[in-house]
């Protein structure tokens, strides 16, 4: 596929593509998948390689938590569903997981360049045919279907899987509470009062707020009222 096929690069605030794709459990309708749920789809540059086999087992394993926060996951590689399969079966074996959420069989990169997933960075990410293979992406999508967040790694770089984690707590309790969150927060720590909410109306809300300064105002949020409250 040529490079001048491919799709403007999204960006935070996009509507994700819409999709139709094989997946390890069937067939799916990438908008109909998402429903009224928020998702995380994330790529691997390939089956059977040693970081992806290690990220695999590491979702799986944690995926009853974004499971209690309404998110779906669902992965994807440049490969057969029946190589997923197969592989699926070393991730769970290595890990000691159960995988149980979908991986979408992308051999011929459609939904990787409409994602703008593509390596164009190493050289040594490549089929035997010299195409590229897909880096870590991860996108966050809200059920509105809007593109909350994307990260993308190199193929050599393992990702974080509770930071993906915690950026859902962080916008949901964000999109909940009308807050924003400092670095490094987690679930329980002060929160950042959002800048729409003034001063006024931010006592009713958050009686317990204080002015660092005019533009930086933090209130406790315990994380009982937070999205990791499941």
């Amino acid at each position: 596929m040529a490079t001048e096929e491919r799709a403007a690069p999204l960006r935070l605030g996009s509507i994700a593509p819409n999709f139709q794709a094989e997946t390890t459990q069937g067939p799916i309708d990438f908008h109909e998948f998402i429903g009224n749920n928020w998702v995380v789809l994330f790529s691997h540059p390939e089956d059977y390689t040693p970081v992806c086999t290690t990220e695999l087992g590491a979702f799986a394993k944690l995926e009853p938590e974004f499971t209690k926060r309404g998110v779906k996951l669902i992965g994807l590689s440049a490969n057969t569903i029946e190589s997923h399969g197969g592989w699926i079966k070393d991730i769970d074996e290595i890990s000691g997981s159960k995988l149980s959420f979908p991986i979408i069989g992308d051999k011929q990169r459609k939904v990787a360049y409409a994602y703008d997933m593509l390596d164009h960075q190493d050289t040594t990410n490549v089929d035997s045919k010299g195409i590229a293979f897909t880096i870590r992406s991860v996108f966050i999508i809200d059920p509105k279907k809007t593109i909350r967040l994307i990260l993308s790694y190199p193929a050599s770089t393992g990702r974080n899987t509770a930071e993906v984690l915690r950026v859902v707590d962080s916008l949901q309790t964000g999109d909940k509470h009308r807050v924003t969150t400092p670095i490094n927060w987690v679930p329980g720590d002060d929160v950042i009062v959002h800048p729409s909410v003034k001063n006024e109306e931010a006592k009713t809300l958050f009686p317990q707020f204080r002015i660092v300064k005019p533009y930086l105002r933090f209130t406790p949020l315990p994380k009982e009222q937070t999205s990791a409250a499941v």
